[in-house]
């Protein structure tokens, strides 16, 4: 299996630019990005018909913390969602996804195979026995 290693921390928000003022006004974070994300591959890839999402990487000493906003925003009722504000997931990246995702035990829950986004980054979510996401990706 492919070495894992953390990459980051992700938060769904509702507002991007509020959420990014709290980070770095409250808790003294420095924005390390800011870019946007859409396309067939990326809407597959995080199991959301059409979606699109804005994103902020933000420092917190060693550790990176992904506030995100997605167009369409999930349903209040579907608490499991990428979409959803509050959700969060654990990021780690691998040097080989594909390797990574054919290792995977039959009987862990996968959002797709790997898919490439428009921004060039091959990504794959899964569940943990918790349902909490987790997203693995290749830079």
């Amino acid at each position: 299996m492919s070495e894992l290693t953390a990459h980051h921390v992700g938060v769904t928000v509702a507002n991007l630019d509020r959420a990014v003022d709290f980070y770095r006004e409250v808790l003294g974070l420095d924005v390390l990005a800011r870019f946007s994300v859409d396309g067939e591959a990326f809407a597959t890839g995080v199991g959301v018909d059409g979606a699109s999402a804005e994103f902020a990487h933000l420092d917190a000493g060693g550790a990176r913390i992904e506030l995100v906003s997605y167009d369409p925003e999930g349903d209040s009722c579907d608490e499991q969602a990428v979409n959803q504000p509050g959700a969060v997931h654990v990021g780690l990246s691998t040097a080989d996804l594909d390797a990574f995702y054919e290792s995977l035990p039959d009987h862990v829950e996968t959002q797709s195979p790997p898919q490439r986004t428009a921004s060039g980054t091959k990504i794959c979510f899964l569940r943990d026995p918790e349902g909490n996401l987790v997203e693995v990706l290749e830079l």
